[in-house]
């Protein structure tokens, strides 16, 4: 294996023959697990998510986001220990910086816990906060639907990306567990301000995010050379890219490439972020040495760190160069809460 190159552009790949048989499948996983390795980010066609929900769900985002803060703030995150629900611009904090967006998130839904609950992630499972039916109809039953639409495409990526590693082709889903909590981000950027960005350059925190980009320009990607690629508007597209979980799981080799949105004009998005259970230990992949030697050789891969904490930070830690590596999914995900949310982490757990 060689050293990749600084990427230019974003791959489109069609997602055809993971229908095919196993041949057809290995040649297509093989060309997935190449592109994570060398650019982290590609858009897919030919997926099976239907353009009809597509249309939907950004239907339902314009109104939402057309009401007034009053009736948003019905779900406001804020009120949520478990940190559920919409938040007005610049509630976000992205490498400790605000983000100029608003957004909705939606977890997976399960039993909450005490909230004095040991080990301390677990106060993230809980309900999702949902508005009057009256004032949004349909709307739980639409995001739902959304929501298991797209986690059945992640589960047929991660597929094919356990197949590319060398391993058997549900190795990945069935090391997900029973109890799995994923996002689903509904997002609106209004036109970002001069020096500032709609979100701010950062590695996603999970396993898989698939991204509904709509129409509008503005996400980016950041290549080898430090340099900003605009993803491009392919038409019933979906955006993937991989996050710091998986990136850790694989010893650097599959790369949770930074990137961020700034965007001229307004903007809306939805993504959707695949994730195992909260217990779930991120031990490394029993890979092949080959793909240990083709990290090793590469500067690029070799030195890739992670998102850095508030202490971190504190201490001098550049933006993405952590060497900290949480030993569950559920430590992962609270960091990420303790460095995007500290407020609403104070409020509710001191």
């Amino acid at each position: 294996m060689t050293t990749p190159a600084a990427f230019d552009q974003i791959p489109v790949v069609d997602l055809g023959p993971l229908s095919g048989s196993l041949d057809q499948r290995e040649a297509m996983a093989e060309e997935l697990c190449r592109i994570c390795h060398e650019v982290g980010f590609l858009l897919v066609v030919n997926h099976g998510v239907s353009d009809d929900l597509s249309d939907n769900i950004f239907a339902m985002l314009r109104k939402f986001f057309a009401f007034s803060d009053e009736q948003k703030a019905l779900i406001d995150k804020r009120r949520s220990r478990h940190f559920r629900g919409w938040e007005p611009v610049g509630a976000e904090y992205t490498n400790y910086r605000p983000d100029i967006r608003e957004q909705i998130d939606w977890w997976t839904e399960w039993p909450a816990h005490p909230k004095d609950v040991e080990p301390y992630h677990l106060r993230l499972l809980g309900p999702n906060q949902w508005l009057p039916d009256d004032l949004l109809p349909g709307h739980r039953e639409l995001a739902n639907q959304w929501f298991d639409e797209l986690g059945g495409l992640a589960n047929r990526l991660m597929g094919a990306i356990s197949l590319g590693l060398g391993l058997a082709e549900n190795h990945l889903e069935q090391y997900f567990g029973t109890q799995t909590m994923s996002l689903a981000k509904f997002i609106h950027y209004p036109p970002t301000p001069e020096g500032e960005a709609g979100v701010n350059p950062h590695h996603d925190t999970g396993f898989l995010t698939v991204l509904d980009p709509g129409p509008t320009a503005g996400l980016q990607v950041q290549n080898q050379d430090g340099e900003w690629i605009d993803v491009p508007s392919v038409e019933g597209a979906y955006v993937i890219n991989l996050g710091e979980t998986l990136q850790a799981m694989t010893g650097n080799y599959l790369v949770a490439t930074a990137h961020r949105v700034i965007t001229r004009e307004e903007r809306y998005s939805a993504g959707y972020f695949h994730g195992p259970s909260l217990d779930v230990c991120l031990s490394p992949l029993p890979l092949d040495e080959k793909f240990a030697a083709a990290v090793a050789a590469s500067p690029h891969h070799n030195s890739a760190g992670f998102m850095a904490s508030i202490d971190e930070t504190t201490a001098g830690v550049a933006e993405m160069s952590s060497s900290y590596r949480p030993s569950t999914y559920g430590e992962q995900l609270w960091n990420y809460f303790s460095r995007s949310y500290p407020e609403n982490v104070a409020a509710h757990y001191g």
